[in-house]
């Protein structure tokens, strides 16, 4: 059912300010059309000429007519980007991070999304397994690309061992459909080692790799990612995680195809996780390597990333000095700890500046080896409390809800704030982060 697309926020000289939009308003139609979702809202809104039926915040109807620039935006941003509820998932991956949460905690923690529009707006990874054929005729008619799909591996049988779903074995067809009607897809590949490790995985990026080719390749990257598994799995999941041994194996095989693809198509169209290299205690791949970073967004390329920024920073605002000497602790997940250390040393070396890194496991996920944007306030707590912290902590914000300071665990950074005795800082980027550092 298409609800009405409840109105949160009104930009500042905009439209809808302009006209007298407020928060709690909402969308019933737009030129006689009730927007499905953001895609159709912006769709719509990119006429001229605007009939608007709005809801207002008293339950009042309206009807407004606008007239504007051609995809001139309205300036209002909406409750939730679907306006008719969400496409859930109904596939069982074993793998699922949703199924490895205790229970109890924030409802959106547990809600399984495998929905194409969220894919072509945030980048989130579908499985492609419940689309109708209205959904696919959407896709194309639109021209909703890139999509980012899940593939985990192209034999039938495999994939649908790992997805738990008979629908999973049509994913080649799938793919022979994006490239029929010129849409791209970024694919990623999770690794369970025993499942679709060895040559299932050869044979995986083998045949993304056959949709790379063209001027516009179907499959644009490909990323392979280690499975992440926590302590609160099923005890019938049938996973065994990633060791250093076995990602070490999976750097080596993904090279050599790397190797293969750079010759074949000048470029290299899979990517290998930094987390790989992380547990493998290997070295990362040169910045240069990532090119435009294709994957990004699946941590492939974000430490270097990272570490560039942080340089780049530094060289352009040269700081020797520190006015008023400040101490720091800056957390992070440990696997990041040997690749943050030149890091570190650079800030160390500003005079009255001291920061001292703590790299923490999750205790809470049962975890060895955690990225940064795994660890939760329980984590902290429980590494931090008793320690001398200095004037505050400095808080990756890829730990937090995006939007709101709270943990994976629902504690707040307030929470832990309180708990600690100190003040903590969420930091987005790295001018952020040296920002905080030296102020006075």
């Amino acid at each position: 059912m298409i609800r009405p697309a409840k109105i949160t926020t009104v930009l500042p000289d905009s439209i809808a300010e302009e006209i007298g939009f407020e928060p709690g308003d909402a969308i019933v139609s737009i030129n006689g059309q009730p927007p499905r979702d953001l895609i159709d809202y912006q769709f719509l809104c990119a006429d001229e000429v605007l009939e608007l039926e709005v809801l207002d915040r008293f339950g009042k109807t309206h009807q407004l007519e606008i007239e504007k620039d051609y995809d001139q935006d309205l300036g209002l941003e909406f409750e939730s980007a679907l306006f008719d509820g969400l496409i859930q998932c109904n596939n069982r991956c074993p793998f699922c991070f949703i199924d490895q949460q205790p229970p109890g905690k924030r409802e959106t923690l547990y809600l399984k999304d495998d929905d194409y529009r969220l894919s072509f707006l945030y980048g989130s990874y579908l499985t492609l397994t419940n689309l109708s054929q209205r959904e696919w005729d959407r896709i194309a008619q639109m021209r909703l690309s890139p999509l980012y799909v899940s593939v985990h591996a192209t034999e039938p049988p495999v994939r649908i061992r790992l997805l738990k779903n008979p629908r999973a074995g049509q994913i080649l067809d799938q793919l022979k459909w994006f490239k029929k009607n010129r849409l791209q897809i970024h694919a990623q590949v999770v690794v369970c080692p025993g499942i679709n490790d060895g040559k299932y995985l050869e044979q995986t990026l083998l045949d993304l790799a056959q949709f790379h080719r063209g001027r516009i390749p179907t499959v644009a990257s490909v990323a392979v990612v280690p499975v992440g598994l926590t302590r609160f799995r099923p005890p019938e999941d049938e996973l065994i995680p990633v060791t250093p041994e076995k990602a070490q194996e999976i750097i080596t095989q993904v090279q050599n195809l790397q190797q293969k693809f750079q010759q074949e198509f000048g470029s290299t169209c899979v990517w290998i996780a930094d987390e790989l290299f992380l547990i493998a205690g290997a070295e990362l791949p040169p910045e240069s390597h990532y090119q435009d970073y294709p994957q990004i967004g699946n941590g492939v390329g974000s430490i270097r990333k990272f570490i560039k920024e942080f340089e780049q920073t530094v060289k352009q605002h040269p700081i020797q000095s520190c006015s008023t000497p400040r101490q720091f602790t800056w957390v992070v997940g440990n696997a990041v700890e040997k690749a943050f250390q030149p890091l570190l040393n650079s800030l160390n070396d500003i005079s009255g500046l001291t920061v001292n890194l703590v790299a923490l496991a999750s205790q809470y996920w049962g975890q060895e080896i955690t990225v940064t944007g795994l660890l939760t306030g329980q984590d902290l707590l429980q590494g931090l409390k008793g320690k001398s912290l200095g004037d505050g902590i400095l808080l990756p914000s890829v730990m937090l809800k995006q939007g709101e300071p709270v943990f994976l665990d629902d504690m707040t950074v307030a929470e832990l704030a309180e708990q600690l005795e100190t003040e903590i800082f969420p930091v987005s980027h790295v001018e952020e982060l040296i920002s905080i550092a030296l102020q006075d």
